[in-house]
Formats: C-alpha cells, structure tokens, sequence
C-alpha cells in the first residue's frame, strides 16, 4: 500500500530519478571508502632532513641532506619521471634573507615494468640541499627552514605522498662546525650526485629519428664500459620505450637514441645523465655523470693534442718551459733575476750555483702549487686551465699592488733588502737565498698568461692524465723554465762574461722599474676587460695608498731612524695597505659592470662571440670558420692580434674567402670555452682553430705563434 501511494503521489518517472540518485550516492560511498582505505595505508616512503653543519654562518653556505627511503619492491620518481609517474617535488618556506637551493639530485635508475620505462629511485636516496644566508641575517638567533615533499610511491598501484618536514639551527658568527655524526651521510649522498664529464670529448648530431651521443675517453681512461643509458632532464627529446643503442667504435663510445615526435625542431643541447656499467672509474665506482652535448648535424670529428707519449709530454714541456723565458709577461720580473745575478756572480762569500739551485726550487714549488690547485679544482668540477688565477679579478688587484710596489722599490722609493730585490750598489756581502727563491715563485706566477710553443699540447696532455703524471709534467715545466739559470750558474767559466757592477746598474735599476710599472698597466687593462673602468679607478687609488705606504716605509722605517720611529712608520704602512686593499678586495665587486663584449673595425675582421651553437650552426651551413681562443690576460694572443690579425692582407682574405671568424674570450671564466679547449686536447690559449666547411673534415690547428705568412697559408688551404 505504501509503494501504490508513493506511485501515486510521484509518479513512475519521479520514482525512477529518486533510484537513481540513491543508487548513485552508495556506489560513491563505497569509491570513497575505497579511497580512504588506501590513503590509511601506512607510507611506503619516509622522508627525513638532516644538516651537515652543526650551526649557520651569515655569509657561508651550508648543505642539507634530505633523505628518502622506499620500502621494499616500492620505488618513487626523479625530475623526469619518464613515460608515465610523477615527479618528487621540494617546497621550501625559509626566513628572509636566507636562500635555497637549488636541489641537487642523484642520478636515478632505469626502472622497466611491462615494457614501460620510468626513472625513478629505489632504496635510500640523498637529495643535497645548499642554504645560504646573508651577510646581513643577525647571530645569536636561530632560523627554521620547512620543506614540504610530494612524491608518488608505486609498486602494483601507485600512492600519491607527502612529508612535512623541518629542521632548527642556531647562527652564530663561528665558521660552520660539521656535524660528525653525518660525515659518512654526506659522502655517500655526494657519492651519487653526478659530476660534469669534462677530461673525455664528446659531440652529439641529430636526424629527422635519432640523436647520437659520441664519447671519447681520455688517454689514462683504460676501464671497459658495458653499456651506458642516456637519460635527459627535460620531457619530450627521446622516445624512453624504444630502445637505446649501445656500441664501442675505435676508442670512442656511441649511444643512438630514437627521437620523440613530440618536438618537431632539434633541441641545440642534449642535457642529461649517462649511466655506465660496471661505472665510469671501474667496478663500485659512480656510475652516473652528468653531460652537456652541443647538437649539430654532423658527429664532429675529434681532435686531440697530438701527444700521446708521456715522453713526448716530458720534452715538449721542458723545451716551451725554456722558451717561456723569451716571451714577453716573464722579462720585467727577469729583469730583476738578471741584476742580482751580476752581484751573486761577483759574490766571493757564496757560490752562484747555490743561487741557481734555490731560484730553480722556487720556480718548481710555484709549478707544483698551481698543478695541486688546478688538479683540486678540476676534480671539483671546475672548467679551469693554464692562466686560471688571472681569470679572478681579485688576484688581479693583488698582483697589481704587488707589482707597483716591487717598481718603487727599484726606484728608490723604500729598499726591501736581501729579503726579496737586493740590487744595485746596496746589496750585502752575501745576497739572499730567500731573495732568489721568491724570484723564482714569482717569475712562475707571472709566467702563466703566456703559452710558449710546444707547452700547449704538453698542458693539454697533463691535465687529462693521473695525478702523478700531471705533476711530472709541471715538474718539467719548471725545470724548462730554470734551466738557463742553472746552467750559467752551474758553470764557473760562463761567469767571466758576466759584467761587473757599478754605478751604470743604479740606471738600469730604475729603468726596470718603468718595465715594472708598464706590467702594472697592463695587469689593469686586463682587470678592465673583466669587470669595467669603475673598479680600475678604485684599484688606482688604492696604489695612490700603497705608494703613501711604501713612501712612509722608506722615508722612517729604514735602519737609520730610530727604533720607535721605525716601529711606529711600520705600523702606518702596514695599516695603510691592509685598510686599502682590504676595502678594495671587499667592495670591488660593487662598482663591476659587464664591459662591451665584442667590437671590429669597420674594414677589419668581423669577430663575432664563439658558441658550441653558433659554430655548429655554421658548420651545417658549409660555411669555413676561424676560431680565435683567447684572453685580455694572455701576452702572447694580444701579440698575435697585432702581428697577424692586423694584417690588411689577412683581413682582405677573410673577406674574399668568406671564412667566419669566432672569437672564444677566455678572459674571465667561461665553461664552454674550456670543454671546447678540451675537445682538442688543450688546456691554455691561445689556440687557433680553422675549418673549411666541408662535412665530416677535421679543423687545421695553427702554430701558437703566428705571422701573417702562416695565417694565409692556411686559409690558402680552403681553395
């Protein structure tokens, strides 16, 4: 009876739509049940922060360790998760004036379930974390950093997660104190980050389907690789289900990758990580790396420095090491070298071979430093090479006040003594050990902006080889560069030859100055051409001070004041070039300005600034191409420039022959150009480079010392 009055009270077809709806509202119920059923599972991923430092610094960067752990036969996603997933996502909320980032990821693995393929991450895994906090952040307080991380956990079904996390530190104005406790932690998550590839040579091409990928180990690389797998940062380049190509050719390594469709256009770089089997250094090695492949349409034909003997290495770094004493950055400290070399010739007290061997020690430990500090550096992932200190402007400004200073005192200004520069008529009987020792660490240092003939094929060899043999190398080097001065030292009957001082070596004395001065000059137009006339100017006042200094030294400091006088002109001195240079190196990068890039005469050569992209671009276009390596630091390039690029004859056939000069400024650091200096197996400029055009043909490498005969010649050689 109650269904005939619900019948006729609503009618059949209200009936139907109540059903409906009430059938519609129990099978949501028990979606949503579902669905909270699962979201009550316990996580199959935990997520953890820990920080490596036991407090923060204002001013210093400190790392976090960000740690993930998957529960068995469970896995979660990397930043390109592959053909479906989800990326694993950091959120951060910091207090002002502290920085975050950027995430440093592991490298992942390739995760392949019915015939899917996915990146992702199993087990324990570290995402490393730098925070930095601000000069200006007060000590004494404590800073709080969240992180909120999203991910998704998949085994048979996949589980969208998510962690709140937190962590509390104390600033204090201490350097940062490392938290032992998490020293191994933070290895083995460093362990996993992938490093550039840098020592091998590599270049990629691409088709309407398929990108290659060609690697060539260095020389000292003798480990057999298995297989390697690309995998890119970026979503839509390769097509992840097809398989990738994996084969040795010669010595090189080639990877074939199929192209996604999804792009119609080649992407100009192919970034990513490549993982190797059993690793790249070996079994237990790090098997990911991380790579910056320039495309172009061709497999670019791969150089090298054309020295493949250790041997070989040795006698063309001690031969360009001879030769460095002729080029040009070395003669005004030379200079120095050679007038206490006419006192230790007359000096009845000690033996000039003693001097010899003390000025060749100095020179061996200024190559050994810079040969630690550049192996150290590179291993670091820096792109560094021969002349790398003059890239900072920092060193620029100390070598500049350091060099000014070392001209006053060879006009007279103050007398530094048997402690560094015991010339003309005032030297002791018996002259400094000290003195030659610190003549040989800073010939080497001002040595470094030339590159003499035969060292760079020998620099280019050393710094993709081992430790040890690198050193070897530098050693050489070293010895190359002393070996004059050994010899005429080492040998009483040369000694004849050498003048005998008077009052002539006063004159000449000072004249070295003025070649001491010209280098100050030109240390800043280079100091220019990194960071602008603004910081030139300031770097001028603080010489203005640095003479007030020396000037104060000379005038009361000397042995014939009395002693508070001295102690007291000391004092003045010391505080006025450590406030001046103090406030120079903290402030100088205030008044930087980016100067003008490039600029060409109107009828000479059109440089235009050197790219992995615009030279590919030109090669695909046959179009010939001359690449000019080189830096404002560098004497012998700027030499070249004159010589030969000045030539109304060169410039005409550059012209006529349409060749596209490219210029690869190395003045300040530059990545690119030093894995383009790589690629031909060279660590220092200049280096010329010439390509014709032609598909497929290697470039013509030209001699480090040109004229304009042997830069015709070449071109000559396109016809």
């Amino acid at each position: 009876m109650a269904l005939t009055f619900y019948r006729n009270t609503f009618g059949a077809k209200r009936l139907f739509v109540l059903a409906a709806v009430i059938g519609f509202l129990i099978l949501s119920m028990g979606r949503l049940a579902l669905a909270q059923s699962l979201f009550d599972q316990p996580k199959h991923v935990q997520a953890q922060v820990y920080s490596e430092a036991a407090w923060a610094t204002p001013g210093e960067t400190i790392w976090l360790a960000i740690e993930m752990t998957a529960d068995e036969e469970w896995h979660f996603y990397y930043k390109n998760y592959g053909e479906t997933g989800k990326p694993t996502e950091f959120f951060f909320d910091a207090p002002e004036g502290v920085q975050i980032g950027p995430v440093q990821w592991p490298y992942p693995e390739v995760i392949s379930e019915e015939d899917i393929t996915t990146f992702g991450y199993k087990g324990t895994q570290y995402f490393l974390v730098p925070v930095t906090l601000k000069p200006t952040v007060p000590a004494g307080k404590s800073i709080t950093i969240k992180i909120n991380v999203d991910w998704l956990e998949c085994k048979e079904v996949c589980i969208p997660g998510s962690e709140e996390l937190q962590i509390t530190l104390p600033v204090k104005n201490e350097p940062p104190e490392v938290n032992e406790k998490y020293t191994q932690l933070f290895a083995d998550a460093r362990f996993k980050i992938p490093h550039p590839l840098t020592d091998w040579q590599m270049s990629a091409s691409g088709d309407e389907q398929f990108y290659k990928i060609q690697l060539t180990p260095p020389e000292w690389f003798k480990n057999d690789i298995q297989s390697m797998y690309f995998i890119p940062y970026d979503d839509g380049i390769i097509q992840y289900e097809a398989k990738q190509e994996f084969k040795k050719k010669g010595d090189s390594y080639l990877i074939v990758l199929k192209r996604s469709q999804q792009t119609e256009s080649l992407v100009d770089t192919l970034k990513g990580v490549i993982l190797a089997e059993p690793g790249w250094r070996g079994q237990d090695s790090e098997k990911g790396v991380e790579v910056a492949v320039p495309v172009s349409e061709h497999l670019a034909p791969l150089a090298s420095s054309g020295i493949n003997s250790i041997w070989l290495a040795i006698l063309f770094s001690f031969l360009g090491g001879m030769i460095l004493n002729l080029m040009p950055c070395v003669l005004p400290v030379l200079s120095i070298k050679i007038m206490r070399f006419i006192h230790q010739a007359q000096d009845e007290h000690t033996k000039p071979w003693q001097h010899g061997l003390v000025f060749t020690a100095g020179v061996l430990t200024a190559f050994w430093a810079l040969a630690i500090a550049l192996l150290i550096l590179k291993a670091g992932g820096e792109q560094l090479g021969w002349g790398f200190q003059l890239q900072s402007p920092a060193f620029l400004i100390i070598l500049s006040v350091f060099m000014f200073l070392l001209g006053l005192s060879m006009f007279g200004v103050f007398e530094i003594g048997t402690s560094l520069t015991a010339v003309g008529g005032k030297t002791p009987e018996k002259s400094g050990f000290f003195g030659s020792f610190m003549d040989g660490i800073i010939a080497t240092v001002v040595a470094t902006p030339c590159t003499a003939p035969f060292m760079g094929g020998a620099l280019g060899f050393a710094l993709t080889q081992p430790a040890y043999v690198s050193l070897l190398i530098f050693t050489f080097l070293g010895l190359g560069m002393a070996f004059p001065f050994a010899l005429v030292t080492s040998i009483p009957a040369l000694l004849k030859y050498v003048p005998k001082p008077g009052r002539w070596m006063e004159s000449l004395k000072q004249f070295m100055g003025f070649l001491l001065v010209a280098t100050v000059i030109w240390l800043l137009w280079v100091l220019s051409q990194q960071v602008g006339s603004l910081v030139v100017i300031l770097v001028l006042f603080n010489l203005l001070f640095a003479s007030i200094a020396a000037w104060v030294y000379g005038r009361w400091g000397n042995l014939a004041m009395k002693e508070r006088t001295r102690y007291l002109a000391w004092a003045i001195a010391l505080i006025l070039l450590v406030l001046s240079n103090g406030y120079v190196l903290a402030n100088y990068h205030k008044y930087a300005a980016t100067p003008d890039a490039m600029s060409a005469s109107k009828d000479g050569i059109q440089w235009q600034p050197y790219s992995d992209e615009r030279l590919n671009q030109l090669l695909a276009e046959g179009k010939p191409v001359f690449i000019d390596f080189t830096a404002s630091w560098c004497l012998s390039c700027q030499v070249n420039e004159k010589v030969a690029f000045s030539s109304e004859e060169v410039q005409n056939k550059f012209k006529e022959l349409g060749v596209v000069a490219l210029k690869a400024d190395w003045t300040s650091r530059d990545p690119e150009i030093t894995r383009a200096l790589s690629r031909f197996g060279r660590q220092s400029v200049p280096l010329y480079l010439l390509y014709s055009g032609k598909a497929g043909q290697k470039p013509q490498i030209l001699p480090e010392v040109l004229t304009p005969g042997i830069v015709l010649d070449a071109l000559e050689s396109l016809y």
